[in-house]
């Protein structure tokens, strides 16, 4: 994968973070780190069509550029929007008082702390994720800010599967480069995010 294609597929996972289900994302970001490209193209594709995720002109014409196969049926099978949605989030640095308890974060954020450095992590962040159509099931999702120099695909794969093994724990987790532009996803749980660790 070319230098191009590779910033173009980082950028194109970011804007359907928060779009694309956690589940479906994580096999797109996993298969394409690993080098199985059918498999994550036909994870986004089936993921967006299933799921009903429409995506615009725009992001269409991304997400085309980096197909193995530029006319695959798949993507005409998913939906069009005008423009990008609403934030189906909110966040917010600790989850609110009510009946629900949020789980305790400390074991996650000494795993996540740890291995962000392998990454050219520079900071890792927590911030609590609630649906606005379901308010009463939050977790916590990490965002990892890296060097402009890391590799964004790989800090995910390595850090979301260090979290799985080592804290069983399956929350979501963000990587973006430090200083970048980031999608509205991204950029609003950055900014309601508590910091956990700094190089």
């Amino acid at each position: 994968m070319d230098v191009r294609t590779y910033a173009t597929l980082t950028d194109v996972c970011g804007w359907l973070a928060g779009r694309l289900s956690d589940t479906v994302l994580d096999a797109v970001r996993v298969n394409y780190y690993a080098g199985e490209d059918v498999m994550a193209e036909s994870a986004m594709l089936l993921g967006l069509a299933m799921e009903n995720v429409g995506i615009t002109p725009e992001e269409r014409e991304q997400i085309r550029s980096v197909l193995d196969d530029p006319d695959n049926p798949d993507l005409d099978d998913v939906p069009s929007i005008a423009e990008v949605p609403p934030l189906a989030y909110r966040f917010s640095t600790n989850p609110p008082p009510g009946p629900v308890t949020a789980p305790d974060p400390y074991r996650a954020d000494e795993v996540v702390a740890a291995e962000a450095p392998n990454h050219q992590g520079r900071r890792v962040r927590r911030t609590w994720r609630v649906p606005l159509t379901d308010p009463d099931h939050g977790t916590w999702l990490y965002v990892v800010q890296v060097s402009p120099t890391g590799n964004v695909l790989r800090a995910y794969s390595g850090i979301s599967s260090t979290l799985n093994v080592e804290a069983q724990l399956t929350w979501p987790v963000e990587v973006v480069t430090e200083g970048s532009l980031l999608p509205p996803y991204q950029a609003a749980a950055l900014t309601a995010a508590h910091q956990v660790w700094s190089a």
